[in-house]
């Protein structure tokens, strides 16, 4: 049994989801800057969390980094041989494929509209998104750089965008009203609910 406030706190989390606002890591390894990332996505309301790697592993997640916000978002990992293949049926569903990548007709990441239904997709330091998927990007967007270095760590770029997309959001007022149905975040909340209960009773924790 969880205690009331416990249970509220859960409820305003859920009425704040974001679930058109998605993010995925195109061969990101970093199990540092995957932590990192997560836990900024949580700050600004993200639901779905997807990565895909050259080796298919499922990620590794630092809790000290995340402080606990990886369990509050559903991570998937997706195939690495099936992402465009992913991605293209996000385009189907509605979604704008945001890609970040340094090319001769990148924009800012500020001109983009993210309160439509956005799925970003961040890539690793050294190479970047791949081409394929940028080949397939509704929008290829870059931070401006006016220093010696030409790109910010991932996880420090993927909170710049992340809270641009949260103050569009915020201004837009899809903070006020749950984008969520009901019955969707019930159904998340019960397994949110007995995800944490479990977890505090292998601590030696009971919630009444």
């Amino acid at each position: 049994m969880i205690n009331p406030e416990r249970k509220q706190r859960i409820e305003e989390i859920l009425s704040r989801k974001q679930p058109t606002l998605e993010v995925m890591l195109d061969n990101v390894s970093s199990s540092q800057n995957i932590s990192a990332i997560i836990r900024s996505c949580d700050g600004v309301g993200v639901l779905n969390f997807y990565y895909s790697n050259h080796e298919d592993l499922d990620l590794r997640i630092h809790k000290t980094i995340t402080q606990g916000t990886h369990r509050w978002m559903n991570r998937e990992r997706v195939a690495f041989n099936n992402r465009v293949e992913f991605l293209k049926a996000k385009q189907k569903e509605g979604f704008q494929v945001v890609a970040t990548h340094l090319t001769e007709k990148s924009i800012s990441f500020s001109k983009v509209d993210y309160t439509k239904p956005t799925i970003i997709i961040m890539g690793n330091e050294k190479d970047g998104v791949s081409q394929e998927v940028v080949s397939i990007a509704d929008s290829v967007v870059i931070i401006p750089m006016r220093g010696m270095a030409q790109s910010l760590n991932v996880s420090v770029a993927t909170a710049l965008i992340l809270y641009e997309s949260g103050r569009q959001r915020e201004e837009a007022g899809l903070y006020d009203t749950p984008q969520l149905t009901h019955k969707k975040r019930e159904e998340i909340m019960s397994d949110w609910i007995y995800r944490d209960v479990i977890r505090h009773r292998s601590k030696g924790k009971i919630f009444y």
